[in-house]
C-alpha cells in the first residue's frame, strides 16, 4: 500500500499545522506490576504540534510532556515514579519527541523519531492510525489520530530493580505506549 493509498481511504485528509488539544487527547502506558497484573497511568500535562503536508511522508510531529503530571490513580506511586528512582523530575522535568520522518509499513503509517527521556534520547517509532479530519462546533478544523509504541525503560537509564522474594521484580522493564490524540488546526 502506498501513502496516498493511505491518505485516500481518510476521511477528509488535510494539510496545515496542527495543535494538539490536550483537553480531547490521552497520553498513556501500561507496564507490568508484580509479575501478574499491569498498571496503566497516563500524562495529565502535554503540549506538541503535528504538521500534515501534501506528501504525508513529509509530515511531521514534536511534542512535550511534563513529567510531574503522571497519574496513575495512587498518589504514593506517583511521587515514588517522579523521584530519582525513576523519572527524577527535579533533573529531567520533560519527556520530548521529534518526527524524524513519517514512512508506509504494511497498511499504515509508521512515524520514526527521537524520545528523549531521563536525559536519555532513543529512535523510537510511532505505528500511527489517522483516524479523520474535520470541523469542530467551533469554527475550526481538528485531526485525530492514535499511536502505539513500546520502549524499554533501562533503555533511558532508568534501570532500578525492585526484587520480589520468591523471583520476579516489582515493575517490568516493558513499557507499552498508547496515545489518543485530537489537535486543532491553526488558522
Amino acid at each position: 500500500m502506498t501513502a496516498t493509498d493511505l491518505v485516500a481511504a481518510v476521511p477528509g485528509y488535510q494539510t496545515g499545522t496542527w495543535t494538539i488539544d490536550p483537553d480531547h487527547s490521552d497520553v498513556s502506558f501500561t507496564v507490568r506490576h508484580l509479575m501478574v497484573s499491569k498498571v496503566r497511568g497516563s500524562f495529565r500535562s502535554f503540549a506538541g504540534e503535528i504538521v500534515t503536508a501534501d506528501d504525508p511522508l513529509d509530515s511531521s510531529v514534536t511534542a512535550t510532556i511534563d513529567l510531574k503530571s503522571i497519574d496513575t490513580n495512587n498518589p504514593q506511586r506517583d511521587d515514588h515514579i517522579r523521584s530519582a528512582d525513576f523519572f527524577d523530575v527535579v533533573s529531567h522535568p520533560e519527556m520530548t519527541y521529534r518526527s524524524t520522518g513519517v514512512r508506509v509499513d504494511g497498511g499504515g503509517f509508521v512515524v520514526d523519531g527521537e524520545l528523549t527521556l531521563h536525559g536519555v534520547t532513543r529512535a523510537v517509532p510511532l505505528r500511527v492510525e489517522l483516524n479523520g479530519f474535520g470541523p469542530d462546533p467551533y469554527g475550526g478544523t481538528r485531526v485525530g489520530l492514535s499511536a502505539t509504541a513500546t520502549i524499554n525503560r533501562r533503555d533511558f537509564g532508568i534501570d532500578i530493580t525492585l526484587p520480589m522474594d520468591g523471583g520476579g521484580v516489582v515493575v517490568g522493564d516493558k513499557i507499552a505506549i498508547a496515545l489518543e490524540i485530537q489537535a486543532v488546526k491553526n488558522r
